[in-house]
């Protein structure tokens, strides 16, 4: 944004001083020329009018003024040629810049003024010389003058323009470069406090004193929000440790006394305390499912770097003892390393659930395959196996609570996996596996440069 800003004003600036500096400059270059041409025209009929008394054959005092005026435009660089009548010529000073063509001639001769600009930057004036009290035009006067001294002018006059509009624009940057500063440096702060908050930090908080008011306001705004939500998710955290301890506790006590009195009941009595314990323990794994539900919604984390090719043989290898006891074949395969973001340990819960679930349902002969591959958005992680599998229906709601296609399931396995999976900006999808079963395929983040590869289960 800062560029953006910095470029659009020195577009506008650039652009107003194009329109001030040229149209003066051109304004300014004419004025000087007209001014020069008129000086010199002026110049040419006074040569006339002091050759009026040569070539009209006066004393010879009238000579004399001509001769000095003759010098003195030589001295000044100036070339001068004075004609008669007859087209004669009658006197001038050294050097050819003054001789005209005869059509040049001709026409001063008949009383018009004509001005031509030479290659070598001279301006040449013919003037006709009158007669008498305005009568008949009894000669004609050439002067040619360098054009130097006013290209001169002209130069100095567009180096100061161009001096001036260059000062303006190195001006207009650095103000630009303050503005842009001034307005981006809050927003990049608020910026990552915004990343550094959606990461876990919930301590963060933004600047809200510098910059523009409507950015301090978003600022606080921010603020606001980020400590709201640091107290919602502080207070989550307190609710689930007061569950967590409220329902264990109960429900320990509970089964323990159910197993003293198991102890000396009678068969029948014994049977009905065991069905009894069986539904306290399927109760403890559901608080413990809709525990692990909660901190996966409610607690952000910070992630980062894993090696999920790492982590899918260390899990495979944990519940390879469990596949082999049911006489289920657990394959983990892969292709060289794959990185990904993620919280830390969070990609192991996700598979010991998609693990406990496929091997719960794939009948002894059977085979679950694990596999992990390089994403062009991070990394790719299939669990397939080839059980009873879903129906589209179960699919769609294979991911809320307490939806199982298992008899005596609790339905929080794929509860617990999606929200892990989301809260690390990644995705879950289900599908049939070719030939039967459930395929399960779980996506993630890929690593960003600006984070710090931190050491993790799985990483090197």
């Amino acid at each position: 944004m800062a560029r953006r800003i910095v470029l659009t004003m020195l577009a506008l600036i650039g652009a107003l001083l194009v329109t001030t500096v040229v149209p003066l400059g051109l304004i300014t270059t004419g004025r000087e020329g007209s001014s020069f041409r008129e000086d010199t025209v002026l110049s040419a009929r006074a040569l006339a009018g002091l050759a009026e008394d040569r070539l009209a054959d006066r004393p010879p005092a009238g000579t004399g003024a001509v001769a000095r005026a003759l010098a003195q435009a030589q001295r000044a660089g100036e070339q001068v040629r004075v004609y008669s009548a007859g087209r004669r010529l009658v006197t001038g000073t050294g050097g050819g810049q003054a001789a005209v063509t005869a059509a040049t001639l001709a026409s001063a001769l008949r009383g018009r003024t004509v001005l031509a600009s030479r290659p070598d930057d001279r301006l040449r004036v013919t003037v006709p010389v009158p007669g008498d009290d305005g009568g008949a035009v009894v000669g004609a006067v050439v002067l040619s003058r360098s054009s130097a001294d006013l290209e001169e002018r002209v130069g100095v006059l567009w180096t100061w323009l161009a001096a001036v509009a260059l000062a303006g624009l190195a001006a207009a940057a650095v103000a630009a470069i303050a503005l842009a500063r001034w307005v981006s440096r809050p927003l990049s702060s608020l910026d990552a406090a915004a990343q550094r908050l959606g990461g876990g930090a919930l301590d963060t908080r933004s600047a809200a004193g510098h910059g523009p008011p409507e950015v301090r306001r978003l600022a606080r705004n921010f603020n606001g929000m980020a400590g709201r939500l640091e107290s919602l998710v502080h207070g989550n955290r307190a609710t689930m440790a007061d569950v967590s301890h409220q329902l264990r506790t109960p429900l320990a006590a509970l089964r323990l006394r159910l197993d003293v009195l198991s102890q000396d009941s009678e068969l029948d009595t014994a049977e009905e305390l065991a069905g009894a314990q069986d539904e306290i323990a399927r109760l403890s794994h559901l608080v413990d499912g809709l525990l692990a539900v909660a901190r996966a919604e409610n607690v952000l984390v910070e992630p980062v770097s894993i090696r999920v090719d790492e982590v899918i043989r260390d899990r495979a290898a944990a519940w390879r003892p469990v596949a082999e006891e049911r006489g289920v074949e657990l394959r983990p395969s892969g292709n060289g390393p794959v990185p990904a973001m993620a919280g830390e340990g969070h990609l192991e819960q996700i598979l010991d659930n998609l693990l406990a679930n496929a091997l719960d349902v794939v009948p002894a002969g059977g085979r679950v395959q694990v596999s992990a591959a390089a994403d062009g958005d991070g990394a790719r992680v299939v669990v397939a196996d080839d059980g009873p599998g879903m129906t589209s229906r179960q699919q769609e709601m294979a991911f809320r609570r307490f939806v199982s296609s298992t008899p005596g399931g609790a339905g929080l396995g794929l509860a617990i996996v999606h929200r892990l999976v989301t809260s690390n900006g990644g995705s879950a999808g289900l599908s049939d596996t070719p030939g039967g079963g459930l395929t399960v395929t779980v996506t993630l983040p890929a690593v960003r440069p600006d984070r710090t590869r931190r050491a993790g289960p799985g990483s090197d």
